[in-house]
């Protein structure tokens, strides 16, 4: 059996942390798995049965200490390497991509672009495809982009897994209280990050609530939202706005929702929208780069532009992006046979993403 390394900076909530959990646990049958992490606090994701190293070099501030932090990674992780005579490496994320490649090593090396926002430095992808034995993306799109770009011919695409039983065991584990006894629940999750777009969404929220005043909006992630707090209370809409803040298990509260908004501007593969759509949540997303073009193709949920990047917590100040996702989520929720529609569109499409596709192409890859 391989011995395979999997790398990354943290287990927190997150995508690609996520993913790197999932893919020790789906992979354990077919190689000997070990994962490093560089800080082992606030873990969020099941690793039991999984050897974890931590190698206690958290994040620091500042130009030079990020560099000292990259060398003495580099040389944890070469020391574990070579004590534990790993076959494959498979690094989640520039952070860890930048310690795989301190490391040396004579092993297979795959490095992970997770997010298109990895595509922006271009001496760091440069770097990445020539260090790497493989360039692994989440989508099409970046691959393309490395291929053409870069002329690299190490880029592969590996789409993210999900165990869509187990995503529908866990949603029925508990049956969380809303601050609302009833009203249609819009829903968007991810962790208070500036690329999600969060202001738009509570912006054209405040638009559908003016319309159908019995709606609602959930948000499901870390961050204290106190900005977005702010704006809520601004527009009116403070009340009808529940963030639930971390969540481990955060199924249950999917499930209360029925229609889900992706506001990003930025996407790599967006899992959450993925886990709502294997709910039968419809879904409105903009077409960012990357993911819900790839993943919706015009039919299995509604596209609308992409969102501007530019905060704006301005409660005057309404964007014809944003009327335009008013819009969309308002018709939709008016109109009981699109959405029933979209539901099914939405479980059909969820259903293509399995993790046995996934195991197979990197279980393909270990044997090369």
């Amino acid at each position: 059996m391989k011995k395979m390394l999997l790398i990354v900076p943290t287990l927190h909530q997150g995508g690609f942390e996520k993913v790197c959990a999932v893919t020790a646990k789906l992979l354990k049958p077919y190689f000997d798995i070990t994962i490093a992490i560089f800080d082992s606090a606030d873990i969020a994701y099941d690793t039991e049965g999984i050897r974890v190293v931590d190698l206690h070099l958290p994040s620091r501030a500042g130009k030079i200490a990020k560099v000292f932090n990259v060398i003495r990674r580099g040389r944890k992780l070469h020391t574990l390497k070579k004590r534990e005579h790993i076959d494959i490496s498979y690094s989640f994320g520039p952070t860890a991509n930048y310690a795989s490649i301190a490391s040396g090593g004579r092993e297979s090396r795959w490095l992970g672009i997770r997010s298109y926002m990895d595509m922006e430095d271009q001496r760091q992808i440069r770097l990445f495809c020539r260090c790497a034995d493989r360039v692994v993306c989440c989508s099409d799109a970046i691959r393309r982009e490395i291929e053409d770009k870069y002329r690299c011919d190490k880029a592969v695409t590996l789409l993210n897994p999900f165990d869509l039983k187990e995503v529908k065991i866990l949603s029925e584990q508990e049956q969380p209280q809303l601050p609302w006894e009833s009203g249609t629940v819009l829903v968007s999750m991810g962790r208070e990050d500036p690329v999600k777009g969060y202001w738009h969404l509570i912006k054209s929220f405040a638009l559908v609530h003016e319309r159908l005043p019995g709606v609602k909006l959930m948000i499901i992630g870390p961050g204290d939202f106190r900005d977005y707090k702010t704006l809520a209370r601004e527009l009116g809409v403070a009340d009808d706005i529940y963030f639930t803040g971390f969540q481990k298990n955060p199924y249950p509260y999917l499930k209360k929702g029925s229609l889900y908004l992706l506001t990003s501007y930025n996407e790599g593969f967006p899992n959450a929208m993925v886990e709502a759509m294997a709910m039968g949540l419809p879904v409105i997303a903009a077409d960012c780069m990357t993911g819900p073009r790839e993943i919706l193709e015009d039919r299995y949920g509604i596209l609308i532009p992409n969102m501007s990047p530019e905060e704006n917590f301005d409660p005057k100040q309404i964007t014809e992006e944003e009327k335009n996702l008013a819009e969309a989520a308002a018709a939709l929720l008016e109109d009981p046979e699109r959405m029933k529609h979209y539901s099914r569109m939405s479980m059909q499409r969820a259903a293509d993403y399995t993790t046995e596709a996934y195991i197979a192409k990197i279980r393909e890859w270990g044997e090369t």
